[in-house]
């Protein structure tokens, strides 16, 4: 038998252009001679559509559009997934189904069984739980078909309390007892740069265990905060890499069956940089972003430190120069230094900037509010005016060009609320909400790694938010090595603080940095969406109460 592998961009509720892709994808394994093409989890409307699922219009066109596909599929075999109505009047409405497509009608479904109800996930919201298994018979074979966390039921998490099972069944026990001679697993996968082996490992030891060839599919691009790195794999029955698809990027393969059941060699692995992966999923979320919600330009302050630095990068690179504007608005803490190094990065990247300064509207605002302040001493309330006078600028030139202003912020100052809300907090999307400072150089390193893009002098200077005279971030935080090991700790592990430690973390700095994240949290609810590369992001991915005394 042949198998066509599509991993493809799907755009949410965008049924004729996700029909589309998938009807191009299945005549190209017709041309490819396959007799079986597969496709993604809920490629069909698009993933994840959250709350549209409760629109009955929204269901009725994820029908319409499976029974059009089912008509393309003329001489050949269409695995998709899309949404179907559990005919039970007991249990959810809905269905999470791999759907098996042939000559016009559906000839062999599979539900979901395990919903994941952690981190972003929450499909059980949507969905009643497959509990019927059985294989597919196709051209002699029987297929074992599987919705992404059906063979994840084995999973590690990263923190401690986690290292469990955590569920009850698992779909490939039952699956097994029908003597399968193929697994396949469509998936709707999210990246997260901490879990890129470990996710391979998961399908390998499912092989290994079974002794049985695993086929996953995943989608690639970006919805919203989430991004799909696509690295959809074929392994072997002795639980080997046969291939993997590219990362980050929609991609088309065929094969012979024959050739994993043979015990061939394997093909190749791709081996990609750590660094690098997590360059191309912010490029590719900032890209999907625009591209998906119809902008096509936007807005930046550039400061001339490291954070905007890299942030103006990589929108050029998602974006290309002509759609990117920076603003560079100094005050008089400005260095002449940090005002060069954006000028010469504008420059360098052939980007439109202008230079506003806010020393006129500062000025203003000291002498209206200097009848409710007479007589106080200036501090961070005049440190957060100069932040929130640059997001008035930034929105106004946002919002009379049309462009989204892009936030730079990242993951170590959300963190700790090392920020101001409505003033450098503000954006459209927040493209580093999720990554540590020490990433930030690295990532900065990495685009400097032909040619210095980044001026070096952005790289190597004392971080500095340059709010007052002689201002260190190091003033109100600890170094950086050490807070973000707290705070990786912490958030993504889940650590107690009497359980935090490393190479200079004292006690005392883990109960400060604790206490400032638990006491801004009201600030990072309304921050703009965050690009999600890591397993535990800010936004809905990790829910805490906002007035909890904890």
């Amino acid at each position: 038998m042949r198998i066509s592998v599509a991993q493809i961009n799907f755009h949410i509720g965008n049924f004729e252009k996700n029909k589309g892709l998938i009807c191009d994808a299945i005549d190209k394994a017709k041309a490819d001679k396959a007799d079986l093409v597969i496709f993604s989890e809920l490629c069909v409307p698009g993933y994840p559509p959250l709350d549209l699922l409760d629109r009955i219009d929204f269901i009725e066109k994820c029908s319409s559009a499976v029974y059009e596909i089912a008509l393309h599929c003329k001489g050949i075999t269409a695995i998709v997934g899309s949404p179907t109505i559990n005919e039970n009047p007991q249990g959810k409405k809905l269905f999470n189904s791999a759907l098996a497509l042939s000559e016009g009608r559906i000839v062999f479904s599979a539900n979901k069984a395990l919903l994941p109800t952690y981190d972003i996930f929450d499909e059980y919201r949507y969905f009643e739980p497959g509990k019927r298994f059985s294989v597919f018979e196709f051209k002699g074979l029987r297929l074992a078909i599987t919705i992404c966390e059906d063979l994840w039921d084995e999973q590690h998490f990263d923190n401690e309390f986690e290292k469990r099972r955590l569920y009850t069944i698992s779909p490939m026990d039952e699956l097994v007892k029908q003597h399968p001679d193929l697994v396949i697993n469509i998936s709707a996968s999210p990246f997260s740069h901490s879990r890129i082996e470990s996710k391979a490992e998961i399908f390998k030891t499912k092989a290994r265990k079974y002794g049985i060839p695993v086929i996953q599919v995943n989608q690639t691009g970006a919805n919203t905060e989430l991004i799909f790195d696509g690295a959809s794999m074929i392994i072997n029955s002795r639980g080997e890499m046969w291939r993997r698809l590219p990362f980050f990027e929609e991609a088309f393969f065929s094969f012979d069956t024959s050739d994993i059941f043979a015990g061939n060699d394997p093909v190749g692995d791709i081996r990609t940089g750590h660094v690098e992966l997590m360059h191309k999923a912010l490029v590719t979320g900032i890209r999907d972003y625009f591209s998906k919600t119809g902008f096509t330009s936007c807005i930046l302050g550039l400061s001339g430190g490291i954070d905007s630095a890299l942030c103006l990068a990589l929108a050029v690179e998602a974006l290309g120069n002509q759609n990117v504007r920076a603003l560079l608005m100094p005050s008089t803490y400005s260095s002449e230094h940090s005002i060069k190094d954006a000028v010469d990065l504008a420059n360098t990247l052939e980007v439109k900037y202008d230079i506003v300064s806010i020393e006129k509207p500062f000025t203003a605002f000291g002498e209206i509010l200097e009848p409710l302040f007479h007589g106080m001493k200036s501090g961070i309330t005049e440190e957060n005016i100069q932040a929130r006078i640059r997001a008035v600028i930034l929105m106004a030139v946002s919002n009379k060009f049309g462009s989204i202003l892009l936030n730079t912020s990242n993951k170590s100052e959300a963190s700790v609320g090392y920020g101001t809300l409505y003033g450098d907090m503000a954006g459209g999307l927040s493209v580093l909400g999720d990554v540590y400072k020490t990433e930030i150089y690295k990532l900065a390193r990495y685009i400097n790694r032909e040619r210095e893009i980044i001026p070096q002098n952005s790289i190597t200077k004392l971080p500095s938010a340059e709010l007052k005279p002689d201002q260190l971030d190091t003033d109100s935080l600890p170094e950086y090595s050490i807070l973000d090991e707290i705070l990786y700790q912490y958030i993504e592990l889940q650590k107690p603080a009497d359980k935090i430690s490393g190479n200079g973390i004292e006690r005392a700095t883990v109960d400060k940095v604790i206490f400032m994240i638990n006491y801004n949290e009201f600030k990072r609810y309304q921050a703009p969406p965050v690009l999600r590369i890591s397993s535990k992001s800010f936004g809905d991915g990790r829910r805490l109460p906002l007035v909890a005394r904890y």
